[in-house]
């Protein structure tokens, strides 16, 4: 008898860049299915709304079938137990991300020893790539086009058109 084989890729994906594209890609190949969750965290001041980020990480995972989106308020490990699943996707880009996730995989353990944590180390292209970054690019009319999906990239546009020096280019 086998079964679904289930992972969640958390994060707050504000807005999901190429690299977290990169990260579910890859998990996406290896589980059956992937749930992408958006952290709700109600401390921290998001640039966009938790619909706007799920609506914009549908779009750039419609290419992957075994892919749904969702989000979650509380602890993950109470998520992960509600998806019915025991592991959690964690993309690194440099080593200083892996203190900082190896905590956050030990504290998880500790709350819930059945769930592990895989980590997912990113592709060299990506490997400075951050939601908080790729703001901070465009806030200064730097070119992030090619740092996230299309749908993103027209939803900064959107949503910061005064900052938006790269059109004039």
């Amino acid at each position: 008898m086998s079964h679904t084989i289930r992972a969640v890729y958390p994060g707050s994906f504000d807005p999901i860049t190429n690299g977290h594209v990169y990260i579910a890609e890859r998990a996406a190949g290896l589980f059956d299915e992937l749930t992408v969750s958006i952290l709700i965290n109600p401390e921290k001041r998001a640039t966009f709304s938790v619909d706007e980020r799920k609506t914009m990480a549908i779009e750039a995972l419609s290419h992957l079938p075994n892919v749904k989106v969702d989000s979650f308020t509380g602890l993950l490990v109470d998520f992960l137990r509600q998806e019915r699943s025991r592991i959690i996707i964690r993309g690194l880009r440099a080593l200083s991300d892996f203190e900082y996730e190896f905590q956050l995989a030990q504290m998880n353990r500790q709350l819930a020893p059945e769930i592990e944590t895989l980590f997912i180390v990113t592709d060299a292209r990506y490997s400075y790539l951050s939601s908080h970054a790729v703001k901070d690019i465009f806030n200064f009319g730097g070119p992030v086009q090619e740092m996230v999906p299309p749908g993103v990239y027209r939803r900064l546009r959107e949503r910061f058109p005064h900052f938006d020096k790269e059109i004039r280019r």
